[in-house]
């Protein structure tokens, strides 16, 4: 057949359109004009709850999305609002987010719908989703811009205060004073808590009254209380240990002078929670205390090898790829603060990425792995990480996978057009080219890799790793796609190309979709069993593909 009578045969083949036009009525346009489908609104907010919308996308503003997401979510409350509240709870509560800033802004917004369950619902979610007092703080900051001031908003922050034990709400008064405009002193005030428990009324006297005006409750003042009034009079640095030691102090009450001790550094390490260790590495390397071969580094060694630790402590992977970025390049986003990374602590944040996803079974059957290394998967952020892009992050995912299977090809592509590579494969009709990514590389190496690969960044055409497979007559069983979903460039959409490799190998293929930002689309068609659509940087997004591919 020449080449000009199968163009005019592909032309006229309804099971092959090009990505500009529309194939079937169920699509829709995405940002860069080609057409896929929309995301549920569910699975939308999904997406929305767990990577948020910091830094927007290469197409859209961080307020564009926002605002697209806000609207979704206002729908599916008016559709069923306390689905929504058990949704926000099920994501927050388990630690799938890196962040939980969007599920204590979708909680605000519950917690200002006009249905009556819905916002009690909201109200009762409070202690579970605002964990601790900054969460407290976002929240308010959030609902006070949706609605007034109510007895049952009041109620509802009163019974976060009410719901912690002594102990707890010393912890949370001391460590978490205030953020966005807001403090402990201001929502006590608003919400007025009664109790009998004169232990928690003497905590919230000194919350709004401060320390002169105790009076009589001064008795029942926390233990710990009571030492972080003394720690800001403290004048040398045996007493400031001393009162860490004893009390438990977090590093929020100590004085900012005390905080370049090493010993100082060393008695907050005793009882460190696992999310302030980590955010704590460097300092704690600039102090001294941290360095190779020292109690300090195994103690930390030894905190993130602990899978347990981690899980309780509800540590994300993005966090952990966040501090390994910053604590690997011995210098601050922000400031000038510098110091040497001790490399034992590196190679143990690489390992404690891979612990945060669990434990992912493997499939054990061939599988690829296609990364989207276009252009507009270098635009945006995750999580609000900087330098953490769609495209760099793709790959940090994908070494989950690589770090589990055994039998597994990875390629990154753009738009047809490259002749990337000299291989016995063919590249030749597609921007397809190998990605040198080995399990055994570091995560930093990873990163190293697509950067080198920058250059080719260009147009989107997700159909690209199915075309590539079935050209070469690969036999793969499952086809894991990381995108944006921002596909235009291809001669056919992605779900055709998916029909003609299974037609052409005669195999059941599946394919998932893991869309690395918070947009409203997806390559994955809805009618189609075999492909799914997940969230990217969802801590569960491994272990569901793996389960999704052995059915």
């Amino acid at each position: 057949m020449t080449n000009s009578s199968k163009s005019i045969l592909d032309a006229m083949n309804p099971d092959r359109t090009a990505q500009t036009e529309q194939a079937r009525e169920d699509q829709v346009v995405n940002h860069a004009g080609g057409f896929v489908f929309k995301l549920s609104p569910w699975d939308q907010l999904d997406r929305f709850l767990i990577l948020g919308t910091e830094g927007g996308t290469y197409y859209a503003s961080e307020r564009q999305m926002t605002l697209n997401n806000a609207s979704n979510v206002a729908k599916l409350i008016a559709q069923d609002g306390v689905k929504v509240v058990d949704r926000v709870v099920e994501i927050s509560d388990s630690g799938r987010a890196p962040k939980n800033d969007p599920a204590l802004f979708v909680l605000a917004m519950a917690s200002a719908s006009n249905d009556l369950k819905t916002r009690q619902a909201a109200f009762a979610a409070l202690p579970k989703v605002a964990r601790i007092g900054t969460h407290l703080f976002h929240y308010a900051a959030f609902v006070d811009g949706q609605r007034g001031w109510g007895r049952a908003l009041r109620k509802a922050i009163g019974n976060w205060y009410l719901s912690q034990d002594a102990d707890r709400l010393a912890n949370q008064v001391i460590k978490y004073q205030q953020r966005d405009g807001w403090s402990h002193r201001d929502l006590l005030r608003l919400a007025h808590p009664k109790t009998d428990d004169q232990n928690l009324d003497a905590i919230f006297k000194w919350v709004v009254d401060g320390n002169d005006e105790m009076g009589d409750k001064a008795a029942f003042l926390h233990g710990q209380i009571n030492a972080f009034e003394q720690i800001k009079r403290a004048d040398n640095e045996a007493d400031v240990v001393r009162l860490i030691l004893d009390h438990n102090l977090p590093r929020e009450a100590v004085p900012t002078q005390w905080l370049n001790s090493a010993k100082v550094w060393e008695a907050l390490l005793d009882k460190m929670p696992m999310t302030a260790m980590v955010r704590n590495l460097a300092t704690m390397t600039r102090s001294g205390l941290l360095t190779s071969g020292s109690m300090a580094e195994a103690k930390i060694k030894g905190m993130l090898g602990n899978q347990d630790a981690l899980k309780k402590a509800r540590v994300h992977p993005i966090q952990i790829l966040s501090a390994l970025r910053t604590y690997q390049s011995g210098r601050g986003a922000r400031g000038q603060n510098t110091w040497t990374p001790v490399q034992g602590v590196v190679t143990s944040l690489d390992q404690a990425f891979y612990l945060t996803f669990g434990n992912v079974k493997p499939t054990g059957k061939p599988t690829l792995l296609g990364l989207d290394i276009s252009g507009s998967m270098s635009g945006g952020e995750i999580a609000g990480v900087p330098g953490l892009n769609p495209r760099v992050a793709s790959a940090a995912m994908a070494l989950v996978t690589a770090n589990v299977e055994t039998d597994y090809e990875m390629v990154g592509f753009t738009s047809s057009g490259w002749t990337p590579s000299k291989s016995t494969r063919s590249y030749a009709r597609s921007a397809l080219t190998p990605v040198p990514i080995k399990p055994t590389m570091r995560l930093d190496q990873a990163e190293q890799v697509m950067e080198r690969m920058s250059y080719q960044m260009g147009g989107t055409d997700c159909s690209l790793p199915f075309v590539y497979a079935k050209e070469n007559k690969l036999a793969y069983d499952n086809f894991v796609v990381y995108t944006d979903n921002e596909t235009y460039a291809g001669a056919v959409h992605p779900y055709q190309a998916l029909k003609d490799y299974r037609q052409s190998s005669g195999r059941g293929a599946k394919s998932v979709v893991v869309g690395m930002t918070a947009t409203q689309f997806t390559i994955a068609d809805p009618s189609d069993a075999g492909m799914m659509d997940v969230v990217g940087f969802d801590a569960a997004a491994p272990q569901i593909m793996a389960d999704f591919f052995r059915k």
